[in-house]
């Protein structure tokens, strides 16, 4: 039978992964059988710059504290060797980089996941996995946004490369000249 001070120590760590899992908006859990010390170490560097938490924990504490945070449809999972992965901001991060090194090593998978608070499935997960980062969609937008300006930018380039407006206008007067005028609609008479 443990001592009182280990389970109080068990307890906390419950309650401490209780409260990660419950704040986060999204986390993987995989697991890690396989991976060597250089992959592991790259991956945890990864992980930490993609502002994601990753730990090995105990599938008996980490089931206790999915219980706490209402994700039950995890404990299913809960078997051989684990890791859980959460982010608080990024909902596609630990998925991605995680998937990454599922590709790479055959006995590291990727588990199950949660997504603010409700069990996904694996296909969800993967859908999250090729989703573009944080910095490549925000780069898109800025992009659609500069693509009207740069348009603009090189129309009023080229109209000084040509030699001013006056050159354009004294340009386009002669074709103005040689294109038939229309005759003017016939009013009817009242």
């Amino acid at each position: 039978m443990p001592s009182a001070k280990v389970l109080e120590q068990k307890k906390a760590v419950v309650a401490e992964l209780a409260d990660r899992l419950k704040n986060s908006v999204t986390g993987v859990l995989v697991s890690y059988e396989g991976i060597n010390v250089a992959d592991d170490t790259a991956m945890r560097k990864e992980l930490r710059e993609a502002g994601v938490k990753y730990s090995v924990v105990k599938n008996t504490l980490l089931s206790r504290a999915c219980e706490e945070a209402e994700l039950t449809g995890l404990q299913t999972t809960l078997e051989g060797t684990t890791a859980v992965a959460t982010s608080d901001e990024d909902y596609a991060a630990a998925a991605r980089i995680l998937a990454d090194y599922a590709k790479k090593i055959k006995t590291f998978e990727i588990k199950a996941g949660y997504l603010d608070g409700e069990v996904v499935d694996l296909a969800t997960i993967d859908k999250l996995a090729k989703l573009p980062s944080r910095d490549m969609l925000l780069a898109n937008v800025l992009g659609a946004f500069q693509a009207p300006i740069a348009s603009f930018a090189r129309a009023m380039q080229a109209i000084v490369d040509k030699g001013g407006v006056e050159a354009c206008l004294a340009e386009a007067a002669p074709a103005a000249e040689e294109a038939p005028a229309e005759a003017p609609a016939e009013t009817p008479a009242e």
